[in-house]
């Protein structure tokens, strides 16, 4: 098993934390992992990406090159195409609808998500699907649901992690982010 994952957004929107819930439940599978993170002005609003490469063997660097990535993970449209050229032919994108708005000349939403729909793409509300859910800061987990079948973890190892992950916030902080995490799975 040989995944390499990009993981896209802006600061303050959880990509570190999808990151750590993936690693989590791939060591615990006995998996290798790597990852090297980028949080740039990401306490500003500014972009923050993960490379996330998970195998069955060794993994000898971190960085995944361009044309590799079999998953792009994002919880910002822009921030999605920005990373398009890491994306393998068959590769898959999972990126929120909802835009973050942090620059003046942000494009055109809809044309930013029409140009992510050229490739093998899978807009998800997940900001209006947490809200509904009652955990408006969990659209992150509505995101890594929508993306569990395509990392090659099992739902259950996803769920414990989340699970060990959120134990300390408290039992209803961890039901909410698995119910999170679930409805995003039911999406795909």
């Amino acid at each position: 098993m040989n995944k390499n994952i990009i993981l896209a957004g802006v600061g303050g929107q959880g990509i570190l934390t999808i990151a750590s819930v993936i690693d989590h439940a791939a060591l615990q599978t006995g998996l290798h992992i790597k990852q090297a993170e980028v949080h740039g002005m990401s306490q500003r609003g500014g972009e923050v990406q993960s490379h996330l490469r998970i195998s069955s063997t060794v993994i000898h660097s971190d960085l995944i090159p361009l044309g590799q990535a079999d998953l792009i993970i994002s919880v910002e449209p822009l921030e999605a195409l920005r990373y398009v050229p890491f994306l393998k032919p068959d590769g898959v994108i999972i990126s929120a609808t909802e835009p973050f708005i942090n620059i003046g000349n942000y494009p055109n939403i809809d044309e930013v998500l029409q140009e992510l729909q050229k490739f093998n793409c899978k807009l998800i509300a997940a900001a209006e699907i947490a809200q509904q859910l009652g955990n408006a800061k969990a659209y992150n987990l509505v995101l890594l649901g929508a993306a569990s079948p395509y990392i090659g973890i099992e739902k259950s190892e996803i769920e414990y992690a989340i699970r060990t992950l959120f134990a300390a916030k408290g039992e209803e902080v961890v039901k909410s982010n698995i119910e999170a995490f679930n409805k995003g799975l039911e999406l795909i």
